[in-house]
């Protein structure tokens, strides 16, 4: 992941899709989900997406207005969803939803979609961030899926996906160190080359300044990263890591772009150079899987055993 943000932070959003996707079914799905869907998904022949956010709903998940209920043998889904990644063209998803059956009021449940059973409709919502990933608002209207796409047990579902959301910021934290990293990079070269008052501006105090704070920001967010990492390897519930990595990375990515910008003055407001895309993606990681203050809040209550989310 931190390979993917270096590179580009929008094949780090659709590797964290493909990631999140792969281990609820490898965790909770079906002998036949497996198949049909896991399989193909890990050879790189299916697209996918993972859809939770909606427009009155982000950090609340608990909080979903999405129904799905049993109707003669199927799930009839209704609702609306919004900032999914890939839900422009994926082939098949993950849509969160309260339940409502025989077993069940109001539990919320995990289903596959496929577009191939199901019909839904799919709109793109254009972003100032990661351009590429297909960003879109899906809207279903008694929508049909096949009782055989339930993921797991009826009303299980927000423990499937607040699992997922682990692993989910972890890859967020570490796309954002790789990102810091190539703003770091670039800025370097940057400063070594580029000359002014006839000597290169790394000479000057204050542009060595913005360096080794990057530097020092870069540093921590990975190792910040790294022992989120151990802590998952380990099998500790890891809420506690992957919530200050998340919130410590995504915000010191964003503080580095920011000093690269300053570095690079006029050539870093260029579409045509990196760091003006790096400046805009940087900011958007600091929103998705739990933003800032989300992650903040989760910290507190790890920490306290206090809970000051309502």
């Amino acid at each position: 992941m931190e390979e993917a943000g270096y590179q580009w932070m929008a094949l780090r959003g659709t590797l964290n899709t493909i990631n999140i996707v792969a281990s609820i079914l490898g965790n909770w799905g079906s002998e036949a989900q497996k198949e049909t869907y896991l399989r193909p998904l890990l050879a790189g022949k299916r697209r996918v997406f993972v859809a939770i956010t909606e427009p009155n709903h982000g950090s609340n998940v608990a909080g979903l207005e999405t129904r799905a209920e049993a109707r003669g043998g199927a799930w009839l889904l209704n609702g609306s969803k919004l900032w999914i990644t890939n839900g422009l063209w994926g082939e098949f998803g993950i849509v969160v939803a309260k339940t409502y059956s025989n077993s069940c009021d109001g539990g919320i449940s995990l289903f596959l979609i496929d577009r191939q059973q199901s019909s839904y409709t799919a709109e793109r919502v254009k972003t100032m961030v990661v351009r590429a990933t297909g960003t879109s608002a899906l809207t279903f209207a008694d929508t049909v899926v096949p009782h055989e796409n339930l993921i797991g047990r009826e009303g299980e579902g927000l423990k499937m996906i607040l699992t997922g959301l682990n692993f989910g910021r972890l890859s967020v934290a570490m796309g954002a160190v790789g990102a810091g990293q190539a703003a770091l990079d670039l800025s370097t070269t940057y400063a070594q080359t580029r000359q002014q008052f006839g000597r290169p501006i790394g000479g000057f105090q204050l542009v060595q300044k913005h360096i080794v704070d990057m530097t020092v920001r870069v540093e921590a967010a990975r190792m910040l990263g790294y022992r989120a990492a151990w802590a998952l390897d380990a099998g500790l519930p890891a809420r506690q890591e992957c919530s200050i990595a998340k919130l410590y990375a995504t915000e010191a990515a964003h503080e580095v772009a920011d000093m690269a910008l300053q570095v690079h003055g006029g050539m870093g407001y260029s579409a045509d150079y990196p760091i003006e895309r790096i400046f805009r993606d940087t900011r958007g990681s600091v929103i998705p899987e739990g933003t800032s203050e989300i992650q903040t809040l989760i910290v507190g209550r790890e920490i306290l055993g206090i809970s000051a989310i309502a």
